[in-house]
């Protein structure tokens, strides 16, 4: 290896996100250690009482794309248990607001900030902020969440819940495992403790809800990147660590797809990294804006991607989409609605992923 500078900067560069790493993984260690037994679900009524909940909170202080898509079917269900409930988020970063937009009933963003202990001041401010409202109800999303826990516990609300495991609902529910379905069961069960008839309808699906400008606005994009006489198929081939397919993957899935589907477009939707595993051989979209990114997946037939921020926006546009899954748990990750399906590609070949493909376009 040649020792120059740049070498030397990107070796250097590469310890201290090692190390960084390393200090992250030891500090959420301990601060679950801490707060894994804080607080207990919390019921406040009169027995026979009428619950109906007008403000809630719900506690998931994350940044991340996909983590933060997920929440949407919970607020869906509140929504529809509770058409006049205003719901505050707790959550990091600031793709939350973009991603509520469309969700009139979600009033206010408690946003900490990404790296707490360079912003000291804000940091604590947001606490006093979720303490000074008085809440109806407060969800814990992720009950493995210190900042999470210690949200519920800290805020002001009659009813609390901190998201503990339920053995009746794991049996009962064979997709309980689901990071988006099950804070939707566990409401359920919580509000059927406090008299609400239990339902049996079906999970909302993750959902964005694209306005029709931004549908319109984005065909008209794919028009000017594809033959608009042709219906388009949607690849994402990119993902973080080991979740990322390589080139030699990617290679010959792109090439059996051009050759078995002759009369689609097929189209690649880049990351932000604005990289491409079959080295931008197909026409290509890239933008940095998740709306846009959805409305345009929202114009094509079906989405085909690894597990990733960018294949939960594609179920979030309400597209089919099939999520591929060789390291994650399908159980726990896989796109649902809209006639989705995961495919573990440890067990599914080429053509077999194929006659999936077709199966998704009749």
């Amino acid at each position: 290896m040649n020792w120059n500078y740049s070498t030397f900067k990107l070796f250097f560069k590469e310890i201290d996100m090692s190390l960084k790493c390393e200090i992250n993984a030891v500090r959420r260690k301990i601060t679950r250690g801490l707060t894994k037994n804080i607080g207990q679900n919390k019921f406040d009524y009169k027995a026979n009482s009428t619950i109906n909940f007008k403000n809630v909170l719900i506690s998931r202080p994350n940044h991340r794309l996909g983590n933060l898509l997920l929440i949407t079917p919970l607020v869906q269900e509140i929504n529809a248990v509770f058409p006049d409930c205003k719901i505050d988020l707790f959550v990091k970063g600031g793709l939350a607001p973009i991603i509520f937009e469309n969700y009139p009933t979600v009033d206010n963003y408690i946003v900490l900030p990404r790296k707490p202990f360079d912003n000291l001041i804000k940091y604590f401010r947001v606490w006093f902020k979720i303490k000074k409202k008085k809440y109806d109800l407060v969800i814990n999303i992720d009950k493995g969440s210190s900042s999470g826990r210690l949200s519920t516990q800290f805020a002001n609300a009659n009813f609390k819940f901190f998201g503990e495991l339920n053995d009746e609902i794991i049996q009962k529910y064979p997709d309980y495992k689901h990071m988006a379905k099950y804070p939707v069961y566990e409401f359920r069960h919580y509000l059927n403790q406090l008299g609400h008839i239990d339902t049996q309808k079906e999970v909302p699906t993750i959902n964005i809800k694209l306005s029709e400008k931004e549908l319109q606005d984005a065909k008209f994009v794919l028009d000017e990147i594809v033959p608009s006489d042709k219906k388009t198929i949607a690849i994402f081939t990119f993902a973080t660590g080991a979740k990322c397919y390589t080139p030699e993957w990617w290679n010959p899935v792109y090439e059996k797809l051009k050759a078995t589907f002759p009369d689609y477009n097929i189209v690649e939707v880049l990351p932000v990294e604005n990289v491409s595993q079959i080295d931008f051989k197909a026409p290509h979209f890239y933008s940095k804006d998740v709306r846009e990114i959805a409305a345009f997946i929202a114009n094509t037939s079906v989405f085909i991607g690894a597990d990733s921020g960018i294949m939960h926006l594609a179920c979030a546009s309400q597209t089919p989409v099939l999520g591929l899954f060789s390291v994650t748990i399908p159980e726990k990750y896989e796109p649902y609605g809209n006639n989705s399906i995961a495919i573990d590609t440890n067990t599914t070949n080429l053509e077999s992923m194929i006659e999936i493909v077709k199966s998704r376009l009749k």
